[in-house]
């Protein structure tokens, strides 16, 4: 009885919600291991950190610049798309969904089931089969919601949010505390030229910018946010900023508890330093952790399928994943797409491997996503945004992040090699069927004809048996 659309119902209290349930999440309780070990000393790993808040706040501002310049959903691909062009933005679609999100879910999903399941083993670490089957119910739960309820997934995440600055609360307090009461050995020989190794530093990095990933999200959202003009710079600001001053603290505590080897040596470094620190904590600090990693899970999940629906509807993608449940009005086949790829990725990887078999992919295309802003404002210089930043930021972080995307190969050509070629395989599928598709007649193409005689009637069918059972429809109103 009532238009079929994605509503605008993310305020800017659930923007800054989002965007800090994203950025908040495994990565603090997981990549200060990965960053130390690439860094080689609790110092450099300390300006690893700050550096990569630093950069992550470049990029944000260069966010919501695009963020107030396109008005379409779908952050890095549309960004892409409507800057580089059909190609670019197709390869990033397709190694964004083999190869970037299933890889990135699943790491959050890991931590997830890890820190669910420490109390109930330690000290002793928790079973490697217990703790996939775990993290696999987490991921369903939350792909449940998603499915369910755009106004529940966001109130999910505004309560998820409070956990997790609970979370870094509980870590940094009784740490500052030490600190304050003279525990300073840990500091001491902070920078060891000796240890560091200038190849593994894009590793660092990339341990580093997982953590603060997430500062991209509400361009993913666009369409759905309430005066998203106003509220994109202003939630990118006040959440950067946050989880930078939240970060630098949690690291400091970490270091004023936990020796440099016993970080490297901790599965959980949060329930390594609670063990220490603050016993009394020592089941409520994992289960808190655990809570952050679902928030982050059910945010990677709003708006990664925001990316499909938009993919679909620019025809770059099956028009099945851009309906709408008729009476939820979510994005349902899109939600659950990720399902298969994640749940496989669960059950084989490891979260090291998978953290830099996606990061290659991830920065590549976010660095290509700024220079679009670059290109963008040199075509349209008419165009008038209501938030602008200076020029050397884009500039600044598209060179940084090509340039530690290049670096990567060194430090670990192996997962870096393997993200390459997934990027590299969506040549051949662009040009056998978005390209043919989009610039030459189907008459005057004896192959594509024959071909679309065969496969086109039966895609229609099944797009239309879906349709009636996941009771999806195109969006009738346009919202950009």
């Amino acid at each position: 009885e009532e238009a079929i659309f994605l509503r605008k119902k993310i305020t800017l209290l659930r923007a800054f919600s989002l965007l800090i349930g994203s950025m908040v999440g495994s990565g603090i309780f997981i990549s200060p291991k990965g960053v130390l070990k690439n860094s080689g000393s609790v110092g450099f790993s300390l300006v690893v950190w700050f550096a990569c808040g630093l950069l992550s706040m470049f990029g944000a501002l260069c966010y919501a610049e695009l963020g107030t310049r396109i008005t379409k959903s779908g952050g890095h691909y549309i960004y892409i798309l409507e800057t580089l062009g059909p190609l670019p933005s197709f390869l990033f679609l397709w190694a964004e969904f083999f190869a970037i999100r299933p890889a990135n879910s699943a790491v959050v999903s890991l931590a997830f089931g890890r820190y669910m399941l420490e109390p109930f083993f330690a000290p002793c670490a928790a079973p490697v089969p217990a703790v996939k089957l775990v993290s696999l119910l987490g991921y369903y739960m939350v792909l449940t919601l998603n499915s369910w309820s755009v106004t529940w997934s966001a109130r999910l995440q505004t309560a998820l949010s409070i956990v997790k600055l609970l979370a870094l609360a509980l870590i940094i307090v009784p740490g500052m505390m030490l600190l304050a009461q003279g525990h300073t050995k840990n500091f001491q020989d902070a920078f060891d030229r000796q240890s560091l190794v200038l190849d593994k530093l894009p590793l660092a990095f990339y341990a580093g910018m997982f953590a603060y990933s997430g500062w991209f999200q509400t361009s993913f959202v666009r369409e759905e946010l309430v005066r998203p003009e106003r509220n994109i710079p202003l939630a990118v600001i006040v959440s950067v900023i946050t989880v930078i001053v939240g970060y630098m603290l949690t690291n400091i505590s970490y270091y004023t508890v936990l020796g440099m080897q016993d970080v490297l040596a901790s599965p959980a470094v949060a329930v390594s330093f609670v063990q220490r620190a603050f016993k009394s904590l020592i089941s409520v600090v994992p289960v808190l952790v655990a809570l952050s990693c679902f928030g982050t899970m059910n945010g990677g999940i709003f708006t990664f399928s925001r990316t499909l629906f938009v993919a679909s509807r620019e025809g770059q993608w099956p028009p099945l994943f851009s309906m709408i449940h008729i009476r939820r009005h979510t994005p349902l086949p899109a939600v659950m797409l990720m399902f298969p790829l994640v749940t496989a990725m669960v059950c084989i990887g490891d979260i090291y491997h998978l953290m830099n078999f996606f990061s290659f992919s991830r920065w590549l295309f976010i660095g290509l996503a700024t220079l679009g802003l670059i290109v963008h404002r040199h075509r349209h210089p008419e165009l008038h945004s209501p938030f602008k930043v200076p020029l050397f930021i884009p500039i600044s972080f598209t060179i940084i992040c090509l340039f530690t995307v290049a670096m990567s190969f060194y430090s670990d050509p192996v997962n870096i090699s393997i993200g390459c070629t997934m990027v590299l395989s969506g040549f051949p599928v662009y040009y056998l069927i978005i390209h043919r598709q989009m610039s030459k007649p189907i008459s005057e193409d004896f192959l594509w004809t024959k071909l679309s005689a065969f496969f086109s009637p039966l895609s229609d069918y099944l797009t239309r048996k879906l349709q009636v059972l996941l009771e999806v429809v195109q969006q009738e109103i346009k919202t950009y």
